[in-house]
């Protein structure tokens, strides 16, 4: 018999994603808290947007959050290779995404 360890990273009661690193699964949630600081600060913005769309945009912000901060730092985008994820990665690809259209 193999012993399996796993992180999961339990958001309001619910498994949002497990991980096999301690590591990897902080960064997860750290990404997670930054989606929600994110989504609270867009609902201040002057477009109107649905809490989905709001959601689906604060999390791909925080994902990006590399590229977003130097677009902030030096007003243009930075170079392809110089970027971690890439700037057209679709957010409803994402597991944490999917999780929550299948309930």
């Amino acid at each position: 018999m193999a012993v399996e360890i796993k992180y999961i990273v339990v958001r309001e009661g619910q498994e949002k994603m497990a991980f096999t690193s301690k590591k990897d699964a902080d960064a997860y949630d750290k990404m997670l808290d930054m989606a929600e600081v994110l989504s609270t600060w867009l609902q201040q913005s002057p477009p109107e947007m649905d809490d989905d769309k709001r959601e689906m945009l604060a999390l791909w912000m925080a994902e990006n959050k590399d590229t977003l901060a130097s677009i902030i730092k030096n007003g243009k985008l930075p170079s392809a290779s110089n970027s971690e994820a890439p700037l057209t990665e679709n957010v409803s690809d994402h597991p944490a995404r999917k999780k929550k259209d299948a309930a």
